[in-house]
């Protein structure tokens, strides 16, 4: 990889051999090995047993989960704010395992239509509620650097399933929650916890 990247600043017209770029390829090579962690990390080691026989059947939400990941067009980097939704059928997983499975699905090659999705799907596979949403707002540094170059889009895509996506006043509900202010958000919503 080291070698293909000083090919690649050789291409852009660089000396890589230079003072401020000698290091550069074990740096890119670092970096990018941490931001396709992804690919290395599964579900199962992620879960790790946290699923938990809960009697609770109201709606589960972390909201504001930041993210970071890599266009798989033009490996360029786009980040925001996931929220995740669900509501217990019996069972509750805890609640640092939904920002790791964030991050495991965000530390791929990407697009934030799949990234989403997948999210949905393994929470809805793993847990088995009612119902999951997943929202994700992100600015595409592949949209605000180049191509239309608009700095202040934001995309915004959602997956919806179960009560979700068949319940109107329920799918309603989350969106107006994830609105809120965190305070606000906590008063409506009342406690959730779940161990780790």
């Amino acid at each position: 990889m080291r070698d293909t990247i000083r090919r690649l600043l050789g291409e852009l017209g660089e000396d890589a051999g230079r003072d401020g770029l000698a290091e550069t390829p074990r740096r890119v090579e670092d970096s990018l090995r941490f931001l396709t962690s992804g690919y290395r990390t599964s579900v199962e080691e992620i879960v790790n047993g946290a699923l938990f026989s809960v009697a609770y059947n109201e709606m589960v939400i972390v909201r504001d989960i930041d993210f970071y990941s890599l266009c798989e067009h033009h490996l360029l980097p786009f980040f925001g704010k996931c929220h995740v939704a669900y509501i217990p059928n019996g069972q509750v997983i805890g609640l640092s395992k939904i920002p790791r499975i964030v991050d495991m699905f965000a530390r791929r090659l990407q697009v934030q239509e799949r990234l989403t999705s997948q999210v949905a799907d393994t929470i809805n596979d793993t847990v088995r509620p009612l119902g999951v949403a997943v929202v994700a707002e992100a600015t595409h540094l592949c949209m605000a650097m180049r191509g239309v170059e608009k700095q202040n889009s934001v995309t915004v895509t959602s997956a919806m399933l179960g009560a979700f996506q068949g319940d109107a006043r329920t799918r309603s509900e989350f969106l107006e929650l994830i609105k809120r202010s965190g305070t606000a958000a906590l008063a409506a919503s009342g406690p959730a916890c779940a161990p780790d």
